[in-house]
């Protein structure tokens, strides 16, 4: 099978991770694959290493719309917002079936032209019940399937792994990582910091990332030593293996991809009732649950495993237990059903 996946993000985020985890899995699988990713994109280097794809250069959705990109191909795989419009335009101009992985729990866009991408799309993908819910509420009429993503494994260095550990020497080390938007909940993760600063004083929070929303959490954060800011980090595998625990207190989330690559390195999750999460952690088995917004019951919650090494230990490995689900031979199956389903 000819599969040509889209992806037109300029960056390298989870979704291009995401990308990428199935491009190789499908090559391994025997697929032939043509690529189409912003040239600016690191996303554009990863595949010209694999040496195994066809690669087409594309700075927006507007261009390259050549009829031989697709012409031996079966499909094509729309994995971002922008792309969902190139993918349109082929379909227009050269008949090419698509289908398209949405990955965040957003409202819908309202707008003419997304509209008609989405009707025209063979299949719709989401990556959680949530996301299926709010395709479901727009396109009824559509097949809607659900594949989740699945954790990207990073490598582990243990010299760096060391050099966390003893930066943060005695402390039970708590991360947060992700880009820094509002919707994240790095604010409720400073305030849990903040109730905690005086009663577990060897509770360290370390939050990994940036964004526009980094220079206020720092004013948040003023005065609190259980703080530390570490910026964007390119060796999450080190950071898994070095923390205690992860948080994420989205306040909305398509699935949350750091959760389970976090759960796939062994490390227990505490996340909120919020868009996809519930999908991944059972709580109290793999992690807990609590409500988005509640910086005392995560406070309570991070508190209670830091004192409980036992529960601790068995989160350890219901978190291993569960990624185990969302491995990458699986979802790369699902996605063959669903294009064996809708291809000419």
């Amino acid at each position: 099978m000819h599969i040509c996946h889209v992806n037109l993000a300029s960056g390298f985020s989870g979704g291009e991770r995401q990308t990428l985890t199935l491009i190789k899995q499908q090559l391994a699988m025997g697929y032939r694959l043509t690529i189409v990713v912003n040239p600016k994109s690191p996303l554009a280097d990863e595949i010209r290493a694999l040496e195994q794809c066809q690669l087409v250069l594309c700075p927006h959705y507007t261009r390259r719309h050549e009829r031989s990109i697709t012409a031996t191909c079966d499909l094509v795989h729309v994995h971002e917002g922008r792309a969902i419009y190139w993918a349109l335009l082929q379909r227009l101009l050269h008949n090419v079936p698509y289908i398209v992985t949405r990955r965040i729990d957003n409202p819908l866009k309202k707008k003419w032209l997304s509209q008609l991408a989405y009707r025209k799309a063979s299949a719709l993908v989401g990556l959680s019940s949530e996301i299926i819910h709010q395709l479901e509420k727009h396109y009824p009429d559509a097949k809607l399937v659900k594949i989740p993503s699945s954790p990207v494994i990073y490598p582990v260095s243990q010299d760096k792994v060391e050099k966390i550990k003893a930066q943060f020497h005695g402390k039970f080390l708590v991360i947060h990582a992700a880009n820094m938007y509002a919707h994240k909940g790095f604010n409720v993760t400073i305030e849990a910091a903040r109730l905690l600063a005086n009663t577990s004083p060897n509770i360290q929070f370390c939050l990994l990332g940036d964004g526009k929303e980094r220079e206020a959490l720092a004013l948040q954060a003023k005065g609190l030593s259980n703080v530390h800011f570490a910026g964007k980090q390119t060796n999450m595998g080190d950071w898994f293996a070095a923390a205690d625990l992860l948080v994420h207190p989205s306040y909305s989330e398509g699935l949350g991809s750091v959760i389970l690559e976090a759960m796939a390195a062994g490390l227990p999750v505490i996340g909120t009732r919020a868009g996809g999460i519930p999908d991944i952690i059972e709580d109290n088995i793999s992690g807990f649950l609590i409500e988005p917004g509640d910086s005392a019951a995560l406070a309570k919650k991070v508190s209670h495993l830091n004192k409980n090494m036992i529960d601790l230990s068995r989160m350890q490995t219901g978190a291993l237990t569960r990624a185990k689900l969302f491995d990458i031979s699986a979802c790369a199956v699902l996605y063959d059903k669903t294009y064996n389903m809708i291809k000419p």
